[in-house]
């Protein structure tokens, strides 16, 4: 039995209103609200949030990474490695990328289903268009993990039981390298070639795993053209109460990531003997036929869709322009940071992309950075490392500086008291200004520093614990 395992859904904490959109734009907008990257967030940095919370949800540790996404934070360079340096993953896990269009999240999980060892599958995506476009307003940002396996290397929540798959040559979007906008060729053009492709796909996977149509119980149709998806979904002959919501109304669409954010959404709420069709449009159609076992009654997702779809804080558009980089808002009257060094991440890659202190063996006393000498008796290179990531602090104290530099001013600093010892200054992110308090619970997300010389400087920062009814009144603005 191969199948998933574990899995895990990131959501950015902020979301854009589309109504605010035209009266900036002069166009464009719409109903609802899409998920929004932070300014120190990318690609990389959501797969990361993801795939913490499928590894959280299991003591099953994968054997390969594979990371998707259509906006790589870099090429000419395997972004899927700094995700592998951030779950602190063993040298002999090999990671890599697939990348480059939609399709690419459908194939990784295709190529992970179909043997080899336990495979981490991570997509991402960050999707915009020009201001007022339908592609800014319809996208969305987001990520998600699949941990896929045999029930030899842990208990399978839904195995594979059919596949199906059909390609073609069209053009229906498409972006040149370097260019900030997808074009789209005429919706009905798209429509008329997804169609066949679609309806084969599907036909192929329900006579692999030997079922009926009204044998699915919970449907997934992905693709970024709107228009197909819902043609299709008329064509499959699946009861339309068993198509689960798409949350383009209040996520987006996330390319890349939405397939597994939309099957995580469906895991959260099945029931064992279950049956999860997943349809995938992108340059041709995939579709993957699920059923839950047993083991998916035991199973606790780190932090379901439906909660994260109701958190979240409003993010003004001008702001969204200028993280987008569509607007350039006066920076800070400070130098700009100099480029970051390779070889003195590479000598620090524990602390730097694990977040991974020290910890002095005769009195216990906790160093974040890592020091040789302990602070509590002096006691030389008598440390043992311990992972910081995954352990919650408090605020002490904290500042709010609007001189020094940042993409998005003014930034929040804290000193953090880490539960079980640790103290360290953190800047704060997805947080206002008004909300920072001592007393705070925080805890630790893998972000981007800044960007200088074309070189990515991540490391981690702290943002508020929220509970799901305070952050849904903060959308709100209550």
């Amino acid at each position: 039995m191969r199948g998933v395992i574990s899995y895990g859904a990131y959501l950015p904490h902020r979301r854009l209103d589309r109504s605010t959109i035209a009266a900036v734009a002069g166009t464009g907008g719409g109903k609802g609200t899409r998920t929004v990257a932070s300014y120190d967030e990318d690609t990389t940095t959501l797969g990361v949030e993801a795939a913490r919370r499928a590894l959280r949800a299991t003591t099953t540790r994968p054997g390969a990474l594979w990371f998707s996404t259509v906006t790589p934070a870099y090429v000419d360079k395997t972004n899927a490695t700094i995700v592998h340096a951030a779950l602190r993953l063993p040298p002999d896990v090999i990671a890599a990328d697939f990348g480059g269009a939609v399709r690419s999240g459908v194939a990784a999980l295709r190529a992970a289903i179909s043997g080899g060892p336990t495979a981490l599958v991570v997509t991402a995506d960050i999707r915009t268009g020009l201001p007022g476009s339908a592609d800014e307003s319809a996208g969305g940002d987001a990520a998600a993990a699949l941990l896929v396996g045999d029930d030899s290397d842990g208990p399978v929540i839904a195995e594979l039981i059919g596949s199906g798959t059909a390609t073609d040559e069209f053009l229906d979007r498409w972006r040149t390298p370097g260019d900030a906008r997808s074009k789209q060729w005429e919706e009905k053009f798209g429509e008329t070639q997804y169609l066949p492709l679609a309806q084969a796909a599907f036909r192929a996977a329900l006579a692999d795993a030997g079922i009926e149509a009204d044998r699915i119980d919970h449907l997934v149709v992905t693709g970024q053209h709107g228009r197909a998806n819902k043609t299709v979904l008329k064509k499959l002959g699946v009861d339309g109460a068993k198509v689960i919501d798409d949350l383009s109304a209040t996520v987006g669409n996330p390319g890349a990531a939405q397939l597994g954010i939309l099957l995580a959404a469906a895991l959260d709420r099945a029931t064992p003997g279950q049956v999860i069709a997943v349809l995938s449009l992108a340059d041709g159609a995939d579709a993957l036929v699920f059923r839950t076992t047993e083991a998916i009654t035991t199973f606790e997702p780190a932090s379901p869709v439906a909660d994260q779809v109701a958190a979240g804080a409003p993010l003004p558009y001008g702001k969204f322009l200028a993280w987008r980089g569509f607007l350039t808002p006066d920076p800070p009257r400070r130098p700009e940071p100099a480029r970051p060094s390779s070889s003195a991440a590479a000598r620090n890659e524990d602390w730097k992309y694990g977040f991974v202190g020290a910890r002095d063996r005769t009195s216990g006393a906790v160093h974040l950075p890592p020091s040789r000498v302990s602070m509590e008796g002096g006691a030389i290179d008598d440390m043992e490392s311990i992972p910081m990531a995954d352990v919650g602090g408090t605020v002490v104290t904290y500042t709010i500086d609007k001189l020094v530099y940042s993409p998005s001013p003014p930034v929040v600093f804290a000193i953090v008291d880490f539960d079980g010892g640790g103290r360290a200054p953190v800047e704060l992110t997805d947080i206002d200004p008004a909300e920072a308090a001592i007393g705070a619970r925080v805890e630790m997300t893998f972000r981007r520093l800044f960007t200088a010389d074309g070189i990515h400087n991540y490391f981690w920062k702290a943002r508020p614990i929220r509970d799901v009814a305070s952050t849904a009144a903060e959308q709100q603005g209550a």
